[in-house]
C-alpha cells in the first residue's frame, strides 16, 4: 500500500481519536455544581444549564466529526478526488481556471454536506437553550453571502498562489507567502466597511451615558478610534459580545445590542477595557505576526510536495497538478497545524489573563 495513503489515513483517524479522548475527558470533568470560587456570584441553575449546553454541543461535535471522517475516508478510497479532477479538466481551460473549478467543486460539496449539521445546531441545540433567533431566511441568506464572499476572496488568493507556483520556480513559496500576507492585511483593513455590513447592521451608538463612559475611558487610555457602533446581533442569537475592528485611527468599538440590553454601563466599560487590553499589550500585532510566520512555514513545506507522484498515487489521481498538490498537502499538514494550534491556545490564554489584568488595573 502507498506510504502516503497509510500516513494520511493514520492522520485522519488519529486526529479523530485524539479529539474523542480530549473531548470525552472534558465532558466527564464538567460538573453541574458551581465551583467554590464562583459561589455567590453565579446562579446555580444557570451554571447547571451552561454545563449541559457544553456537554450537548461536545457530543454533537463528535458525531459530526465521526460522520465527516467516514465520508472523507470513503471519498479518498473510492477515488473521488480523481473524478472531480477529470470533471474540472473536461472544461479544457488553463491550469489556473481548472484549479479554481476543482477547488470550487470540493468546497461546494463540503458546504452542502455541512448544512444539515449546521441547521440542527442552530435550530435544535441553540433553540433548546434559548439562544437562537435566526430565521430560516436569515440562515439561508447567510450561507449564500458567505459562499459569495468566500468564493471571491478565496478564488483571488487561490488563483494568485497557483500563478506563482506555475511561473516563479523555486521561490514560488516565498512570493506566495508575501502576497498572501499582504492580501490578509488588506482584508483586515477593508472587512469592517466591505464584508461585515453584508451580514449585520452597524449603527453609531446613540449619545448618552454608555457612549460617554466608553469615550471617556478610551480617552483616558489614549486610545484613538473612529467611533462606537452597535451591531444587530440579536437577529441571530441572544449571546453577547464586544470587539474592536480595524487598525490605527480606523479602529472601531463594536457592541452587540444584546450586550447593551443586559449589562450596566460599568459592566460594558469593563468588557471593553479587556478588549482594549489586547491592543495595549500588543496582542493583536503579535498574533498577526505569528500567523504570518506560520503561513510562511506552511508555504515552504508545501513547495516540497508540489506534483509529488507518490502523494498523487495515494489519492488515485491520473494526473498531477499544482492545484491538487495544495489540497492534498493540507492532509499532511494537519498534525503540524494541530501542534501549532496547541501552542496558539497556550499563548491565547496568556493574552486573556493579561487583558483581564489590564481591565482590572485601569
Amino acid at each position: 500500500m502507498n506510504i502516503y495513503l497509510i500516513l494520511i489515513l493514520a492522520i485522519l483517524i488519529g486526529d479523530y481519536i485524539l479529539t474523542l479522548i480530549v473531548e470525552t475527558l472534558n465532558v466527564r470533568s464538567a460538573s453541574t455544581e458551581v465551583p467554590e470560587e464562583f459561589k455567590g456570584y453565579y446562579d446555580p441553575e444557570r451554571y447547571k444549564t451552561s454545563q449541559k449546553y457544553l456537554q450537548e454541543n461536545t457530543r454533537f461535535g463528535l458525531v459530526t466529526s465521526a460522520v465527516t471522517l467516514v465520508v472523507t475516508l470513503v471519498f479518498i478510497l473510492a477515488g473521488g478526488f480523481n473524478y472531480v479532477d477529470l470533471l474540472a479538466r473536461s472544461f479544457h481551460r488553463g491550469p489556473i481556471v481548472t484549479g479554481l473549478i476543482f477547488a470550487g467543486i470540493l468546497l461546494l460539496a463540503s458546504q452542502l454536506f455541512s448544512i444539515p449539521f449546521s441547521a440542527y445546531h442552530t435550530f435544535v441545540i441553540e433553540e433548546r437553550y434559548g439562544f437562537n433567533r435566526t430565521t430560516p431566511k436569515t440562515f439561508i441568506l447567510d450561507l449564500l453571502k458567505a459562499w459569495l464572499v468566500g468564493g471571491i476572496v478565496g478564488g483571488i488568493a487561490f488563483a494568485a498562489i497557483l500563478w506563482f507556483f506555475q511561473t516563479a520556480g523555486a521561490l514560488a513559496w516565498l512570493y506566495s507567502w508575501i502576497a498572501l500576507a499582504l492580501f490578509q492585511l488588506f482584508l483586515l483593513l477593508i472587512a469592517p466597511v466591505v464584508f461585515m455590513p453584508l451580514f449585520n447592521k452597524f449603527v453609531p451608538l446613540e449619545e448618552g451615558e454608555i457612549r460617554k463612559a466608553i469615550e471617556d475611558y478610551a480617552a483616558s487610555q489614549h486610545f484613538k478610534m473612529k467611533g462606537v457602533f452597535k451591531m444587530d446581533a440579536s437577529k441571530r442569537s441572544t449571546k453577547s459580545n464586544a470587539f474592536f475592528t480595524g487598525f490605527g485611527r480606523f479602529r472601531r468599538i463594536v457592541l452587540f445590542d444584546t450586550l447593551i440590553a443586559r449589562h450596566t454601563t460599568d459592566e460594558l466599560v469593563s468588557v471593553l477595557a479587556h478588549e482594549m487590553g489586547h491592543y495595549k499589550k500588543g496582542h493583536i500585532l503579535r498574533s498577526v505576526l505569528v500567523s504570518i510566520l506560520t503561513t510562511g512555514i506552511m508555504f515552504f513545506l508545501l513547495s516540497l510536495f508540489i506534483n509529488n507522484r507518490g502523494l498523487f498515487a495515494a489519492f488515485g489521481m491520473e494526473y498531477t497538478s499544482v492545484y491538487a498538490s495544495i489540497i492534498f498537502f493540507a492532509f499532511l499538514y494537519a498534525p503540524i497545524s494541530t501542534l501549532l494550534s496547541i501552542a496558539g491556545n497556550v499563548l491565547s490564554r496568556k493574552h486573556e489573563r493579561e487583558a483581564d489584568a489590564y481591565a482590572v488595573s485601569t
